[in-house]
Formats: structure tokens, sequence, C-alpha cells
């Protein structure tokens, strides 16, 4: 029966990590993708599983064996039920209702939390019942618990993995739900089958369940060294376990982001990384758990090991030589001299260096640890078959309390307030802290214990500072380099020769001086409108875009939505330091230029129809999150926010861009190449005399400089309707991101 249960609860992990990348994606488009927004839906969902787990340990004390089996099979087919219905909950129904209630942040936590509790809840129950299920004895309990965490991990990360890759790729997030749905109920049907085979023998598992807690057995699965130690201790020891191991979560997450320059597919990749080897190692960790004497000292070192590994990848991070070999091509990659763009292009060498290499070096051994830490907490714990559901439900509750911690605490507070190298100098103090307590448990191992702590302390004063980290992250070794980081993300402008790249989560996204697409994306229509008195940009970048629409005098308020909060005060010791950057410090000082930290999607869905102009900046369509601002019903939204004869401007770097667009404005202007669109509700009068009258006038000469006037004069000469067969064809939709994702 356990292997059978093994394959049900292998693809219940994988349901719910399907459930996990989807409905985050579903819930941002509502309150934003924004770091405050994915830290209140990520603490939402893990507060869910929690209670889940606290709620499905009670019951399972209360239940006998087949009662606790009858009970999963029940949890499954209801998670399957609310996930067949959870697109038209969270995007049909509180989609269009409810983007009021997510500002301020503390009561958008509230409303995810409210609509993730429910399935959530129900996911978290299904550990303790499937423990309660079919642990028939204690000697070996921690083996059963084990296999069914470890098996559910790797469920988990293959969950993570065929997400992005197969389901949302081919087939769209609402298809993608409508299968992990069908899976879970066929979960839910195995369990029924299981239960009802298990009735036959009744009545051997009755006499395992009536038996005493005192048994030999008993006796000899309990640790001597371990019978001091309270139930109270493992609780607060694996709550801070939850919080190290969500906050390292949090800081490797980072680092890959910015190291692979981020996709679509980097977050469900590197996540099945890491779930494996939390699989593997809770796995792994099975046959030597019996032989364990303390446990409890097992279990700290685990937890001292994993700290002192991440301190010592992250100072060889920085301190490795560039010219190490191999760890050249990283480097360069890095420092943007070469560059693969997962989605858009597939060679495999990259793949497996970027996806599977970087991710293992960095943080493999220490998720093999805490999932050898979750078998060696079971065998100190198991210790009463009727109980043992409960105590893996309370010990759950614990460490998920103690992830939320960590999200927060360190997600948000911690890398606004320390960065990433600040937050890991933390968690290596905390790892000290657990070495000092094996010291003063365990006197025959105080000398291992002593140099554990010994080593900890010495890399917390050896850990990087943030500065040096981001610029070996960057591949920067040229003095003059910005850096900055903070919750929202890490922004570096890097001199090169002429010009400044600004660089935003490890990408390139634009450079100064202004010039190019940037600054006809904000020109363009900020001339061809005859009035634009009120203006608002989506992305800040460089500022080319936002400075390029303040080019008519009669402009009189432009608001700058961005979301990566260090943008613009780099800029502004950018432009301190150096003066001289053409047309920087004029953009910064004009008081006409309003900055908002916030996503710009979110923030038009709380606007009013105010706008003259709406311009989106470049943004490279395999960006994560890049289909919530390429798709049709986005498009449409901005629409709606525009005032009669109102224009909205937009790079089309495909065809599908181009037909999201043409579906949402029934008038559109291109250029030549179709790579810029304008777009209105209301025919666009073609009065290419006046355009470049205006373009050329003294005062559009005068800010934008007599070559980029030019420049855009030639633009409008050029601009023409949208042809019918450009606009024809797939489009990018909310729930099938197409381009994000690089369907074919």
């Amino acid at each position: 029966m356990l292997a059978a249960a093994g394959l049900l609860f292998f693809l219940s992990g994988a349901t719910a990590l399907v459930y996990q990348v989807v409905w985050q994606r579903l819930l941002a488009l509502q309150s934003g993708v924004g770091i405050y927004s994915i830290a209140m839906i990520v603490a939402a969902f893990l507060l869910g599983l929690g209670f889940g787990a606290h709620f499905g340990g009670v019951l399972s004390a209360r239940f006998g064996a087949r009662g606790a089996l009858f009970g999963f099979a029940g949890a499954e087919l209801a998670i399957g039920a609310f996930g067949a219905s959870s697109a038209a909950i969270y995007y049909d129904w509180i989609g269009p209702r409810a983007a009021w209630l997510y500002e301020p942040a503390w009561r958008a936590g509230l409303v995810h939390l409210a609509s993730l509790l429910p399935p959530t809840l129900l996911m978290g129950m299904t550990l303790p019942l499937l423990v309660r299920a079919l642990v028939r004895e204690v000697r070996g309990a921690e083996r059963v618990v084990g296999f069914l965490y470890g098996i559910n991990a790797l469920g988990a990360a293959f969950g993570a993995a065929v997400t992005p890759w197969l389901l949302v790729r081919h087939l769209g997030m609402r298809t993608a739900l409508d299968v992990a749905a069908a899976v879970n109920v066929s979960v839910g049907l195995g369990a029924l089958l299981l239960a009802l085979l298990a009735i036959r023998d009744s009545g051997s598992a009755a006499a395992d369940e009536q038996r005493p807690l005192e048994t030999a057995d008993a006796q000899a699965a309990t640790p001597s060294s371990e019978a001091r130690q309270p139930f109270a201790l493992w609780f607060a020891l694996y709550a801070t376990s939850g919080f190290c191991a969500l906050s390292l979560e949090i800081l490797w997450f980072r680092l890959i982001d910015v190291g692979v320059k981020s996709t679509a597919f980097t977050f469900g990749t590197v996540l099945c990384v890491y779930l494996t080897g939390l699989g593997l190692g809770t796995l792994a960790a099975l046959p030597v758990a019996r032989r364990l004497r303390r446990p409890l000292a097992a279990f700290l070192a685990l937890q001292c090991g994993l700290l002192a590994y991440a301190g010592l990848a992250a100072l060889a991070l920085v301190h490795l030589p560039p010219d190490t070999p191999f760890f050249q091509w990283f480097f360069d990659l890095w420092g943007g001299r070469d560059s693969y763009n997962l989605g858009g292009a597939w060679r495999w060498e990259p793949v497996l260096k970027l996806y599977l290499l970087l991710p293992v070096t960095l943080f493999g051994p220490p998720t093999l640890m805490m999932g050898a830490a979750f078998t060696v907490l079971q065998r100190a714990v198991q210790d009463d078959v009727r109980q043992s559901g409960r105590k893996v439900g309370i010990l759950q509750a614990g460490n998920i309390l103690g992830c939320v911690a960590g999200s927060l605490l360190v997600g948000l507070a911690g890398l606004g307030g320390l960065g990433t190298s600040g937050s890991l100098r933390v968690l290596l103090g905390c790892g000290a802290a657990l070495a000092l307590l094996g010291f003063a448990l365990f006197p025959p191992l105080r000398a291992r214990f002593a140099v554990a702590a010994a080593s900890l302390a010495a890399l917390l004063a050896l850990a990087p500072g943030n500065e040096a980290l981001w610029l070996r992250m960057h591949g920067m070794a040229q003095p003059g380099a910005l850096i900055a980081e903070d919750a929202s993300g890490v922004v570096a402008i890097s001199p090169e020769p002429g010009r400044h790249r600004v660089w935003v989560n490890g990408r390139s996204h634009s450079v100064l001086p202004f010039g190019g697409i940037h600054t006809a994306l904000g020109a363009l229509p900020a001339i061809v409108h005859p009035f634009p008195q009120q203006a608002a940009i989506i992305g800040l970048g460089s500022g080319d875009t936002a400075w390029a629409a303040g080019c008519r005098r009669r402009t009189e308020r432009i608001v700058v939505y961005e979301i990566c909060a260090p943008q613009l005060g780099l800029l502004q010791r950018l432009s301190a330091r150096d003066p001289q950057v053409d047309r920087l410090a004029a953009f910064l000082a004009d008081p006409r230029f309003e900055h908002r930290i916030a996503d710009g999607r979110n923030a038009l869905l709380r606007a009013g129809a105010d706008f003259d102009v709406i311009e989106m900046d470049a943004l490279p369509p395999s960006s994560p999150y890049a289909g919530n601002l390429y798709s049709v019903e986005f498009f449409r939204l901005a629409a709606s926010r525009l005032r009669e004869g109102g224009l909205m401007s937009t790079w089309a770097p495909t065809g599908r861009t181009r037909a999201s667009f043409a579906a949402a404005f029934p008038h559109v202007l291109a250029t030549e190449d179709g790579k810029v669109l304008i777009g209105s509700r209301q025919p666009i009068p073609l009065d290419r005399e006046g355009w470049e009258r205006r373009a050329l006038s003294p005062a559009v000469i005068d800010y934008l400089g007599l070559k980029r006037a030019e420049e855009i004069a030639a633009l409008l000469r050029e601009l023409r309707p949208l042809d019918p067969a450009d606009a024809a064809g797939e489009r990018n939709t909310d729930l099938y991101p197409r381009d994000e994702f690089a369907a074919r």
C-alpha cells in the first residue's frame, strides 16, 4: 500500500505546484507583480498550508487509519473541484470586481488569504492524514513519514518544471488548471480505492492502532539521549529551520534571477532544482535515521552545515578570479559580452549551465541537508501511532509559520534594509546560535559544535558586501559602476565608452544618453496628439521614454509608474556624480514628472480615464510577467483609461503583439518596420506635415536636441495605418501569454 500511496502523493505534490504557479499569476494580475504583492500572495499560500497542516493533524488524531485515508481522498477530491473552478473564481469573478481591494498592501494580503485559504487548507491537511493512514507501528515510523514527504517534494519538483515548460506554454493557464484538477480527482479516487481495499486488513490494522504507548517497539525506537527533549523544543527548532530555509530560498532566487537573466521559465525550473534536492535529501536519510542515537545533535549539525555552505558559496561567487576556467563563461554572460535568452532560443550548453549547474552548485547540497533534517526530526518525535499525524501536522504548521516569517522579514524588510549580503549575514548568525545550542546540550560533541560556531562566525565576518556581490553578478570589474538593491529588485548602471548602461535584475534595459527606440516610444504619440496635457508612462528604465514624452511644453503632468524602486535613486546618483550626462539632470528636475513605485497595470486598474497619452517603455517579451503588459486585456484596459482622442504607444517586437494591440484599438498607426504602434479608440487624422512642424519646432528641438528631433520627424513621415495582415493571427492573452512562454 505504501508504494501506491506514494504514487498518489507524488501526483498530489505535482498539482500543488501547478496551482501555486498559476494562481500566483492570476492574483498578481489584479494586485500587481511588485515584491510586496508577490510576498503577500506567497505568505497567504503558506499560511493556508500551515493552518491546514495543524487542522489535518488534529483531525488525524481522531481518525483510525482507514478514516484518515478516506479523509485524504476527500481532501484531494475537494482540491480538484476547487482547482477546476479556480480560473473562474480568481480571474473571471474576483478580478473584474476587486481591484480596489488590493491597496494598501495589508488589505491585499487579507484578500489573498481569504481567496487562497479554502484550497491551501485542504492541501495542508493531506500529509498528516496520509501519515495517520499509513503509520501502523512506531518502529520505522520515520521511514514512512520521510518517504511520503520526500516523494511529495519530488512530485512538487515535477509540477514546478512541467507548469512553465509544458502546461502553460502549450495549453495556457486555464487548461493547465483543468489538467491539475483532473489529476487531483484521480488521486482522490485512487485513495478511495486504497481505503476500500484496506478494509480487508482491518483486523490487523485495528490491533496495531490499539497498541499501548509504551511497548517494546516504542522503547527501542525512541533514543534514550533524546527522551528529555520536549516536543515544544522540536517545534521551535523546526520553525527556526523553516525561517532559515525560506529566507535562503529568497536569497538564492534573487541571485539566480540576476545570474540567469530571468525569463518566464526561470522560477519553475529553479524551484524544480530546489525541491528535487529537498526530496532526495529526505529519502537519502531514511536508511541512516534508524541508527541515530542523537537526532537532535544531527538536526542541529545539518542546520549549521547548510548555512555554512550558503556562506561559502557566496564567498566563492565573489572571490573566484574572472578568468577561472569554466567560471569565465558566467562572468562574460553577466557582463553582457555574451547572452542567452531561454525561450527565445534553445541550446543545450547554456541551458544546462544556467538552469542546472548554477543552481545545483549554489544550493544543491543545502537542500539535500534540509530534506535530511526532516527525516531526522521524525526519528526523534514519532513515538505513538495514534499521534503520528498530529505531530506531523503541528511540526509542519510551525515550519510553515517560520517560512512565512522568513518570507516577510527577509523578503521584504531584509532585502530592503540589509540587501542580499546583509540578510545572509543574519542567517549565518542564526546558524552560529544553533551551533552554540548544540554546544550547550551535548557535552561530548562540544568540540565539533565549537568549530561549527567559529566557522559560521568567520563566514559572517567574511561575507562579501552588497556592492561587491552585485558587481560580480553583473560581470563588472571596472570602476565607476553604481549598484542599488531593495526588496523590489537590483539595479546597476555601468560605464561604457561614451555611454552608461542601465541594468535591472541582471538584464540590460537601456542606455544613456537618451536616443533610439525608447525616445521614439515617448515622443511619437506626444507629437501626434494635438493637445497632450496628461500622460502616463509604464516603466522608467533610463528615463528615456518618460523624458521624451515631455517634449511638448503643453503637457502639464506625466506620471511614471516603475515597479523596481531603486531605479530613480540610482539615476539621481549618476546625475549628481556626472552632471554632463546629456538631458538627465533636466529630466530629473522637471516638475511635470511624478514618479510612483507601482505596478503599471495595477495602477491603471485603479485609475480613471485621465490620460491623453499612455506609453509603455520597451520591455523584452521574454521578461517574467511581460505577458501582463502585452496581452489583449491589458491593451483594452489602457484604452479605457484614455480621454476622447487619447493615444497609446507600445513597442511591438512580435506579430502577436501587433495582433493583440489591434484587437484593443480599432485605429492603429505603425512605423515602417512595425516595431512602434500608436493606437486610439477614435480615428487618428493623418497630418504628417503638421506632425513634422511640431517635431521641428524650436521648443521641441530645444528639448530633444536637433539630431533626435530630426530622427523623430523622419519616423513621423513614415507612420501609416497598420496593415490588416499584420493584425491577424495569434494573440497574447492574460491566460495564455504566448510570447512570454515562447509558445510555437
